[in-house]
């Protein structure tokens, strides 16, 4: 049964004022931010739609697969030496996707799109429904990569028990555009999905004032499998790299072995 991975994680969250339905600028931005980071992380984690911030309006910006932005994000994979994900608008077989890239060094590329399209917005009248969700690997670790919205539904979350026992994933990840004004409910929501799935948590948010006047409180936080934090960051643009610890992810897991007592069942995403 493999309860954990064999070595610790170097996961750095990158939270910063993204400029509004600017690719360009975004990508010197989060460039300047990440190039200090080589040689000194294993992942990096951006905010969701890092190059354009969130809004209906972006898709008038929305770039394909061969476009600069997912380009560049592949070139700065290979340049620091680290696996870098956050999400982008995406224009693909005549439709939007709000779309988490996983670029790897050496040219890997995967991708989920966001399952959970935030209505409050009518990103669900304008935006493709992802169907299918990943669980990727980085340095021995499994990860379920997630976006925003996603964080509210357990059931999308849940570390389900494959054959043979165990967990299916050691980390979440959730990048988000989550407005100031449901902080509470970030704070809380990361913490739960920590607990209820005995993984770790990373959430990484975005900072400033929107395009459309919305204020982002930052919060981008990492936390261990007991909800408890490792590094909370808060409204200012910050870099912070965490180490994820493996040993204390198998303790836990050995000591509180919850996903004995799980519900199986099968996940339905029609």
């Amino acid at each position: 049964m493999n309860l954990a991975p064999e070595s610790d994680l170097r996961v750095s969250l990158v939270q910063a004022d993204t400029v509004w339905r600017n690719a360009a600028a975004n990508r010197a931005r989060y460039g300047g931010l990440m190039r200090p980071l080589a040689g000194q992380t294993d992942l990096i984690v951006l905010p969701e739609t890092f190059t354009s911030g969130f809004g209906n309006e972006a898709i008038g910006e929305a770039e394909d697969m061969h476009g600069a932005s997912v380009a560049w994000l592949r070139a700065l994979a290979d340049e620091v030496g680290a696996v870098v994900t956050g999400s982008m608008v995406i224009a693909e077989a005549g439709r939007v996707w709000n779309r988490l890239l996983w670029a790897e060094p050496g040219g890997g590329l995967l991708w989920y799109d966001k399952r959970h399209l935030f209505r409050m917005a009518d990103e669900h009248l304008r935006y493709g429904q992802g169907e299918s969700r990943i669980i990727t690997r980085c340095r021995g670790w499994r990860v379920l990569p997630l976006v925003c919205y996603d964080l509210r539904f357990p059931v999308w979350s849940r570390n389900r028990v494959p054959e043979g026992g165990g967990c299916e994933y050691d980390l979440a990840l959730y990048v988000a555009n989550w407005p100031s004004a449901r902080r509470y409910a970030w704070r809380t929501l990361l913490r739960a999905r920590a607990i209820e799935n005995l993984a770790c948590v990373v959430g990484v948010n975005r900072v400033g004032t929107d395009g459309n006047g919305f204020h982002y409180a930052g919060d981008s936080a990492a936390l261990d499998p007991l909800g408890q934090p490792l590094v909370e960051l808060g409204e200012q643009p910050q870099v912070v790299t965490v180490t994820l610890s493996a040993q204390g992810l198998r303790a836990h897991r050995e000591r509180f072995p919850a996903f004995r007592d799980a519900d199986r069942f099968v996940l339905n995403a029609n």
